[in-house]
């Protein structure tokens, strides 16, 4: 590929958007929300939403990188029940890849800072070495060359993305220091790093650092980003309205890209314009997504789509009698021990045992080993009756 290699890493510029009333009420809105739905749930329940959620934010990265892969076969891949069909079970295996990287993201065993090359290399690596060998093949869409890509090294290839020709290889490490010092700068306050993190979701992508998933490893950065900054957690995912406004999203993100248009648009080498209606987009979505998942965390209406749920099941004998208080005191209390199953049941322990066993063996409650205390589970066939809209309509 013919390309003018980039010399100064004042390309990237400006990395923030000038002081802006909007963006700071955005940001000052999002750490309030997320402060709130963090309080929502039993902290035990609140890790078994948490699983879910990597579930749910895996699915809809999936979908912006053009990979549908069923909420279904997300489950039986966490089950280690891959399918023989090779396709499917590489996205299967991609999926479960997503969804152990965050889970390390989420216990903070990513290296700290996160606004760093080690933490961005470590993410790609964790997610790259858990796919199958031919998913690590990739094309430069430049020369049409195939390339085996090493997980965590950053490209050693020129590549143009779009209308986008990313920094030259030699230049990265430049390129990735400047942006990790920029982003961190003891000048910024706490609402200026907020609203960086919509900015360097732009930024990480512009640099481009890898041959391939450069949008997968952005994702899981701001994510932990987020949750450096305390605003972030298990409990939402940025990534489900970005893919339900993907063409938005990458609209926004190319608009960003554009240089500077005239003395009107800032100073730098980049559109200023372009990169504050990108912070606006990606701020006004977390903003969207928290919203959601409080309402449909909300206690109350949570445990009255269980209820009627349950009551379904047990009419239709796919549940044995006396599974709702079994399922509702996992709700209100997080986790009970086993033998507390006859008191809450009012049944004779033999047969309350029986209940609270067919409930662990269909996955409605989890319990790491027979005689552990038990919690709620969210297999794929309850979601979208107790969690309607997770993965398809509304908001």
């Amino acid at each position: 590929m013919k390309a003018a290699k980039m010399t100064t890493i004042a390309a990237m510029e400006p990395l923030l958007p000038d002081d802006n009333k909007e963006l700071e009420d955005l940001a000052t809105d999002l750490v309030a929300k997320a402060s709130g739905l963090a309080t929502r749930l039993h902290p035990v329940l609140r890790a078994s939403v948490g699983d879910l959620v990597r579930s749910m934010n895996c699915y809809y990265s999936n979908l912006i990188e053009g990979h549908n892969t069923l909420p279904v076969d997300i489950d039986r891949a966490m089950n280690n029940e891959l399918a023989t069909e090779p396709e499917r079970r590489n996205l299967q295996l991609e999926a479960r890849a997503h969804i152990e990287v965050q889970r390390m993201i989420d216990r903070g065993e990513g290296p700290s800072p996160v606004m760093s090359e080690a933490f961005i290399t470590w993410t790609h690596r964790h997610f790259c070495e858990r796919l199958p060998a031919e998913m690590l093949v990739v094309e430069n869409p430049g020369s049409g060359r195939k390339i085996t890509m090493a997980p965590g090294v950053l490209r050693s290839e020129r590549v143009r993305v779009g209308r986008h020709i990313a920094p030259d290889p030699a230049d990265l490490p430049a390129f990735i220091k400047r942006f990790a010092e920029g982003y961190t700068s003891s000048n910024l306050s706490r609402l200026r790093k907020i609203i960086g993190v919509a900015a360097s979701h732009h930024r990480l992508a512009w640099i481009h650092p890898f041959l391939d998933g450069n949008g997968r490893v952005t994702r899981l950065f701001s994510h932990a980003l987020l949750r450096e900054l305390d605003v972030g957690s298990e409990l939402w995912s940025v990534s489900r309205g970005l893919a339900r406004s993907v063409a938005n999203y990458k609209t926004m993100l190319q608009a960003a890209d554009e240089p500077r248009h005239g003395d009107l648009d800032g100073r730098g080498n980049l559109t200023l314009a372009g990169l504050t209606e990108f912070c606006r987009y990606f701020l006004s979505t977390c903003i969207d997504q928290i919203d959601f998942m409080e309402g449909l965390l909300e206690p109350s209406e949570l445990l009255r789509r269980m209820e009627i749920w349950a009551r379904e099941e047990t009419a239709a004998k796919r549940l044995p009698k006396g599974s709702w208080p079994i399922l509702r005191m996992a709700v209100l209390d997080g986790t009970f021990a086993r033998g507390d199953a006859a008191d809450i049941t009012g049944y004779a322990t033999r047969q309350a045992r029986t209940v609270l066993n067919e409930l662990i063996n269909q996955g409605y409650l989890i319990s790491e080993t027979t005689r552990s205390p038990v919690r709620l589970g969210f297999p794929a066939s309850v979601v979208d009756r107790w969690f309607p809209r997770l993965y398809g309509g509304g908001q």
